[in-house]
């Protein structure tokens, strides 16, 4: 400022003296320099060295980290990017909390606002197309976590979905380009389990009994299994 090196607060010491909340977002995409805010998170001050003042957390400062590997790194690489954090940093963290997907009920009414928001009135709003969405995602996830499936629909791409219908006015079209991400045979048996939970069909059972489970197609004369 007027040809003047000037020093100006960062968001850490800015929380600090306000007494504010710290949200370090997806922390686990850091390096070993986050390392520096060891003595902050045992709630001790910090001195600044180039402004040669101390600073203590004012009375409400906290801090709050998010991250999908909770520190551990991604090993299938779906979280790539990620590192493993050190134990130690870790440590200053005394509480964990795991966030779920939200229950079915909750995430019916999520798809129902966004609808609301793309101008769907009381009387227009689909709400069989958001209930059995919920019902598919809801399955989808419980093969996941059976091993059934290698991928599985979040509450965002449910919105998604949701966004394209309001686009294209076509729940298959809808829910096709909001999956083309996926592999083929990943793709295909999402598709064919939403087109039997549209027309009625019973899939209470699916994840389960591995209906939904991406099964080898053939063996080559090499005897490797084709997908």
């Amino acid at each position: 400022q007027d040809g003047q090196t000037v020093w100006q607060n960062g968001p850490v010491i800015e929380a600090m003296e306000r007494g504010a909340l710290l949200l370090l977002d997806e922390i686990d995409l850091a390096s070993n320099k986050i390392m520096c805010l060891q003595p902050i998170l045992e709630g001790n001050g910090v001195f600044l060295k180039k402004i040669n003042r101390f600073v203590k957390p004012a009375k409400g400062f906290n801090v709050i980290a998010t991250a999908n590997t909770k520190g551990q790194g991604s090993e299938d690489g779906k979280f790539i990017g990620t590192n493993i954090l050190n134990e130690a940093f870790l440590e200053r963290f005394p509480i964990t909390i795991e966030q779920a997907y939200p229950t079915n009920k909750i995430e019916n009414k999520i798809l129902l606002n966004v609808m609301s928001e793309k101008g769907y009135s009381k009387d227009t709003l689909p709400v069989e197309f958001a209930k059995d969405l919920v019902t598919w995602a809801d399955i989808i996830r419980k093969t996941f976590y059976e091993g059934g499936v290698d991928e599985l629909i979040s509450t965002r791409r449910l919105v998604h979905i949701v966004e394209a219908f309001s686009i294209f006015k076509n729940k298959m079209k809808a829910i096709e380009m909001c999956t083309n991400r996926f592999d083929l045979d990943t793709k295909t048996s999402f598709l064919d389990l939403y087109t039997k939970i549209d027309g009625g069909e019973d899939v209470s059972s699916w994840s389960s009994s591995g209906d939904l489970e991406v099964e080898p197609e053939s063996d080559d004369e090499d005897g490797n299994v084709n997908y």
